[in-house]
């Protein structure tokens, strides 16, 4: 029965950390590895082998680099400023809290936008550089799903196999 339970929490755990892509205030990747970890150390510790432990150190540094990646690659692309970056990154916390989930799209273009504006850039470049900031986190966002997806998918194949 505890190994149903804990099963429960393990997918439970996995779901959640997909929510916190949304949801900047969930942290995925925690909670990601809480699932992991209920695994190795509740239900089974010898079925995760070094190698998983190894790679998913890998894919955990990939996935918090993938929105710092991403969010700078775009905005710089697209003629944003470091201020520029910055903020944006802030406003997707932000935006989580104004109205989530959407505000993590429209409060960091509205920001970025500003932003450039008061870097008296004119309102085209603004909005260019807006443009990217919202390339870049659907990027990082694409980035992280898919990243977690084959995290949680290797998960499953030691466990099947």
């Amino acid at each position: 029965m505890l190994d149903v339970i804990i099963w429960i929490v393990i997918v439970a755990m996995f779901i959640l950390s997909f929510i916190g892509i949304l949801f900047p205030i969930v942290p995925s990747v925690l909670v990601l590895w809480v699932g992991f970890l209920l695994y190795q150390f509740v239900l089974d510790g010898n079925e995760l082998n070094t190698l998983f432990w190894i790679i998913m150190v890998l894919f955990t540094i990939l996935l918090i680099a993938a929105d710092l990646i991403a969010n700078s690659y775009f905005v710089k692309k697209y003629g944003g400023s470091k201020w520029g970056e910055r903020g944006a990154a802030i406003a997707v916390i932000l935006g989580s809290f104004i109205t989530p989930p959407f505000g993590i799209i429209y409060v960091p273009f509205i920001v970025v936008f500003i932003i450039e504006m008061i870097q008296k850039r004119t309102a085209g470049e603004a909005l260019r550089a807006s443009f990217g900031s919202l390339l870049g986190f659907l990027g990082g966002t694409f980035a992280k799903i898919a990243i977690q997806a084959v995290m949680i998918i290797w998960f499953f194949v030691l466990m099947l196999f």
